[in-house]
């Protein structure tokens, strides 16, 4: 299991779970402020208009990513509440990978131009690097057409007749699919990587 990364590579460790935790917040924070430009004031209400990524993530899915790895969070919006109740949802449901993007992109930036190679640190090229093929992989596996994902989200208003999965356990056996069938998320990983190197150079 990932807990065992502790013992055997401390900072890879830490690393991870660094940015995971900041990535996971800043991708439910962007659902929040697309959701209150769209008319929606529920992530102020509730409070989750913070940077405490245990408002986002919950204490059991900081544990479950130390043990596993793996993380989640949760951005509560209310869609009665959108101007538009097509547009409003795919621009919030979006908001959330696109800024996963975004920060790949960041971290892309920094690793061509500023990273050095022999500098130790927790900002060294390895940090860089890995923060940026992280970020692109959540990326790519949130555009996955399937709940509670926020690809389903966005493809489901494209094409509504996708809507009814929602609530049926067809999202559930989905899910463990995605997790259970071997190379799924090193075949995105790997897609995150190829795009780092052609835009980096190496």
């Amino acid at each position: 299991m990932f807990i065992e990364t502790l013992i055997t590579e401390p900072i890879l460790f830490f690393r991870i779970v660094v940015i995971v935790i900041l990535s996971v917040t800043l991708h439910e924070l962007a659902h929040g402020w697309a959701a209150m430009s769209q008319g929606d004031n529920t992530p102020q209400k509730t409070g989750h208009l913070t940077l405490n990524p245990v408002i986002h993530m919950g204490v059991e899915s900081l544990i479950f990513l130390c043990l596993t790895g793996i993380a989640w969070g949760q951005m509560p919006v209310n869609p009665a509440k959108f101007r538009s109740p097509t547009l409003s949802n795919i621009i919030v449901s979006a908001a959330g990978p696109l800024s996963n993007l975004a920060l790949g992109i960041l971290f892309i930036a920094l690793l061509k131009f500023f990273a050095n190679p022999d500098s130790p640190g927790i900002f060294s090229f390895e940090f860089l690097y890995l923060a940026s093929r992280i970020n692109l992989t959540l990326f790519l596996f949130n555009l996955l057409p399937v709940p509670p994902l926020d690809g389903f989200h966005v493809f489901s208003e494209i094409f509504p007749q996708l809507k009814p999965l929602q609530h049926t356990n067809f999202g559930i056996f989905a899910m463990m699919l995605l997790f259970i069938v071997p190379g799924v998320g090193t075949g995105l990983s790997k897609i995150a990587e190829f795009f780092i190197s052609v835009t980096v150079g190496f």
